[in-house]
């Protein structure tokens, strides 16, 4: 390779690209700098075509520490782990921008590694990902219907719209998304936000598809100044997964039946049928013709299926289900599902059924990371569960999360983050957790919903319910502008049409979105009408929803811990924990409770039962009491020395009776008045610069000796 650089403007920012110099062995490499921020996009291809029925691309999103000079702060690893959730979504995003990108029938392992080389803090690589994957894929010289690019756009609070917003400020944003797209087509939307309209959704995409244009014409240019590694004949492929001869074959001998299979109306029958299909043309051909693949004849008898779906819907208005086009499957929920968790629900829609859990923790069971950005932390969690006997498969329980899980855990993470109130008014860590018990498309919208109640139903006080739909979409085979959407898609919907497009929000307005698509890119007409639909949809499902519950409950769950919130003066934060954490050990265990402390003197309080959450309030604020001049204490001499008498006035803090203090007149010996036990009043008379407090037991009887006399002379 030779050595090759440009700078480009991406957003108003220079973006230098450069090959040639660095990973020489790779069949693409490029090195992005913005600012100090630098990612490297490499790019290898295999020799042969994969015997895999799948494309078998595989992209990695790398954050290394030192690109932000930061070592870990675990003690005992120090090397890099797994990717965090938030580097397996954007590897995930770079993977629906690319995929459909590709000719069906392009078989060879392609592997997309994307590392953060260098972080400034500003700057944030996520927008270099898909320019530096495009460019790669490019350089390699493979069937591709590139350049595509990608653009984060953030929403700011009056509706206007920022491009690769800098890190600094995004906490103030009302929305945040990531797009990417070829020219006028969007291959990928994916984002939050706070009750945004239709409306401003429609606006966003044009700002992102005018900067995408931009970016990708410099590619175009770029590319033409560089060498293609392998330069293989894009003619040699094409968008059908078997010869066409095949396929021809399939449908002369299978056709009919497969029709007949596809709109039996029931899931489990149709796939039963197709399945009995999938064996009888391995019998009938791979019999006669030992040269014929069987995954070649697999995906041939997939093509035909998806064809006949696809003229249902586009000749007939007819779906496998027997539904209109955009009829909602149907509906049922039902909140308080399991007797002893904090808050549960069960959404089902159709046959796509999850159970959500809510667990309530007090603010120091939050979630600590630590990546390329810094240490941070979330009090607010959504994971998804998808266990095989929800497909009513007999595959092993994966106990680590894969990027489905993860994935469809963010975009319900995404779709409530806004509607759950913030620790200030709510100090509690909150976790959901959506099990699929039954899957039959848009899983991850029925989690979202399920999980909106659970909430309501924990006692969470959330701002608004939310409710999730999923949007399909057929397209006339080479003629895209002629398509049909499908509201609520099902499993089969979304195998065989051209998109995924799932839209989560409140009766106000979108809180989340994610879309994926099979084939190169959605107009922005087609997005438009489905962003509609799902309003539609969405709203006939949150009043399902608000039948079952319409607000969050008054009290939480009996079996949620009670947190009570007070404010010490940070300065006492040390008496409070004690030495190596002693006292604040000892009054957890005593009153047994949970109890933090922040910074800033912020103590939460958390309990089940109600009189040791009382008991341990009293002794926090015993504790972290502070001693005044002038105050009067009743307290245990602790410790007798032959100058005076120590007096524990709080737990943890002692003052000083001088011998001279202790009673009027001359006193002898301490003893003599008090000993180690005894219970006295006394009254603070000085706090030196030392912090040490004087007591006196005598100014006190002196005061009582007064007040008598004063009141016998009134009763003369």
């Amino acid at each position: 390779m030779k050595e090759v650089s440009k700078t480009i403007s991406v957003a108003k920012k220079d973006v230098e690209i450069a090959t040639g110099k660095l990973a020489t062995l790779s069949h693409g490499a490029i090195k992005l700098t913005m600012g100090g921020t630098v990612l490297f996009a490499a790019v290898t291809v295999d020799n042969s075509d994969s015997d895999l029925d799948y494309f078998p691309l595989s992209v990695e999103y790398i954050e290394k520490m030192y690109a932000s000079g930061n070592i870990s702060g675990s003690r005992f690893k120090k090397r890099e782990g797994l990717p965090s959730d938030e580097a397996t979504i954007k590897a995930r995003e770079v993977d629906h921008s690319i995929r459909s990108l590709f000719p069906k029938s392009f078989k060879r392992a392609v592997s997309v590694v994307l590392t953060v080389l260098a972080y400034d803090g500003e700057n944030d690589p996520q927008a270099l990902t898909v320019l530096g994957t495009s460019l790669a894929i490019m350089q390699a010289g493979i069937p591709f219907a590139g350049p595509c690019s990608s653009v984060v756009v953030g929403v700011n609070p009056d509706n206007t719209f920022t491009i690769n917003p800098s890190a600094e400020g995004r906490e103030d944003l009302a929305g945040e998304f990531i797009i990417s797209g070829v020219d006028g087509k969007t291959l990928s939307f994916e984002g939050w936000g706070k009750e945004l309209t239709e409306d401003t959704m429609d606006k966003l995409l044009d700002a992102a598809d005018k900067e995408i244009r931009s970016i990708n014409k410099q590619q175009t240019e770029f590319i033409k100044t560089i060498d293609k590694t392998l330069d293989l004949d894009p003619n040699l492929y094409d968008n059908k997964p078997a010869d066409e001869k095949l396929i021809d074959l399939v449908k002369k001998s299978f056709k009919d039946q497969i029709k007949e299979a596809m709109f039996v109306g029931e899931k489990d029958k149709r796939d039963e049928k197709l399945g009995h299909i999938q064996e009888e043309a391995r019998v009938k051909f791979l019999e006669e013709d030992e040269e014929i693949d069987a995954n070649e004849l697999s995906a041939a008898v997939d093509y035909v299926a998806r064809a006949v779906l696809r003229e249902g819907v586009m000749e007939k208005n007819e779906r496998v289900s027997g539904r209109k086009l955009d009829e909602i499957r149907p509906l049922s929920a039902s909140i308080d599902e399991l007797p002893t968790v904090h808050g549960s629900a069960v959404f089902t829609r159709g046959l796509t059924q999850s159970l959500s859990i809510v667990t309530l923790a007090p603010k120091s069971s939050e979630l600590l990371f630590d990546d390329m950005e810094g240490e941070g932390a979330k009090t607010f969690m959504h994971h998804y569960n998808f266990p095989p006997f929800s497909t009513g498969e007999a595959g092993r329980y994966r106990y680590h999360p894969g990027r489905r899980e993860i994935g469809h855990g963010a975009i319900g993470e995404n779709a409530l983050m806004n509607m759950v109130p913030s620790t200030d008014d709510f100090p509690y860590t909150i976790r959901v957790v959506s099990e699929i018990m039954s899957s039959n498309g848009s899983t991850s919208m029925a989690a979202t919903c399920a999980s909106s109640m659970a909430l309501m139903a924990a006692g969470v006080p959330m701002k608004e319910q939310v409710a999730g739909i999923g949007v399909g979409l057929v397209t006339e085979d080479g003629n895209p502008e002629n398509y049909k959407l499908l509201l609520d898609i099902e499993g089969i919907e979304d195998f065989y049409g051209d998109m995924d497009f799932k839209v989560a929000g409140t009766e106000e307005g979108i809180t989340a979105l994610q879309m994926d698509v099979k084939i190169t890119g959605i107009t922005m007409e087609i997005l438009a009408d489905a962003i509609k639909a799902a309003h539609a949809g969405r709203i006939h499902i949150l009043n399902k929803m608000l039948e079952v519950i319409d607000q969050p409950r008054a009290e939480l769950n009996k079996y949620a811990p009670r947190i009570s919130t007070i404010k010490i003066n940070p300065k006492k934060i040390g008496e409070l924990i004690g030495p190596g954490g002693k006292i604040i050990r000892a009054l957890q265990e005593e009153t047994n409770t949970e109890i933090s402390v922040e910074e800033d003197g912020t103590v939460h309080i958390a309990g089940v039962d109600p009189e040791g959450l009382e008991r341990a309030l009293e002794q926090v604020e015993l504790l972290t009491k502070e001693v005044e001049v002038g105050q009067v204490y009743t307290g245990e001499v602790v410790r007798i020395m032959d100058f005076g008498a120590f007096v524990e006035l709080i737990p943890g803090k002692d003052g000083l009776i001088h011998i001279s203090e202790l009673a009027p007149g001359f006193v002898k010996s301490v003893r003599d008045v008090v000993k180690e036990g005894d219970m006295v009043e006394v009254k603070v008379i000085e706090i030196d610069d030392q912090g040490r407090v004087n007591l006196s037991r005598k100014a006190l009887m002196g005061e009582q000796r007064a007040e008598e006399q004063h009141g016998g002379s009134d009763s003369e």
